[in-house]
């Protein structure tokens, strides 16, 4: 009989690079700077934070190292098809509210009640919806929230999920508007020790 095989870990590389005094990076008090794919995405998340990466490409960011962490940050990449130019037809056709709301309902998690309202957010480099569900926990019986956003811009189009205890909302509803209000989307870095002009 052939031995099963173990599960591809996933590939990703880290890197650490001095940067010189002017660089130009910063970051809201408490958090730091997260880049992935040399631009596609920038956001911000708190330090002391556990990065870890996923399965598909999926970048995970745990409050704590799992399996004592209480909040999971997920942060997925989905480059649109090149022939898409016309953004403004695509989100008349496939509107992120429309897409947030039907994949927030086909939850499957026990009792899993979705959050009627879907917020929207309209900037110039970007738009974004998200919304959340409520569901109890199987394994520990306890309360929790799901919340997912899609964002849009310069052919790149993120999936952002955060998975927390209903206990911790108010402890983790500020990081996910940092992460919301910092979300830049493809800004290319040529040399990262300078910042990038949005």
């Amino acid at each position: 009989m052939a031995k099963p095989k173990k599960p591809k870990k996933p590939q990703w590389t880290k890197t650490t690079i001095p940067l010189p005094a002017d660089h130009g990076w910063s970051a809201a008090p408490g958090y730091q700077v997260f880049v992935a794919d040399r631009g596609a995405v920038q956001l911000q998340f708190p330090e002391g934070w556990v990065v870890l990466p996923e399965e598909g490409g999926t970048i995970a960011f745990h409050d704590r190292q799992p399996p004592d962490d209480d909040c999971v940050l997920r942060v997925s990449i989905m480059r649109l098809p090149p022939e898409i130019f016309d953004f403004a037809e695509l989100e008349r056709q496939l509107p992120l509210d429309g897409l947030v709301r039907q994949l927030l309902s086909q939850d499957k998690r026990p009792e899993a009640a979705l959050d009627q309202e879907i917020r929207s957010v309209q900037r110039p480099d970007l738009s974004l919806a998200w919304g959340e569900v409520r569901f109890t926990d199987p394994a520990q019986q306890r309360p929790a929230r799901s919340r997912m956003c899609l964002a849009r811009g310069r052919g790149i189009q993120p999936l952002i999920t955060m998975d927390f205890w209903e206990s911790d909302l108010a402890r983790v509803s500020p990081v996910w508007d940092q992460v919301l209000r910092s979300l830049r989307v493809g800004v290319i870095i040529g040399d990262i020790t300078r910042r990038p002009l949005n």
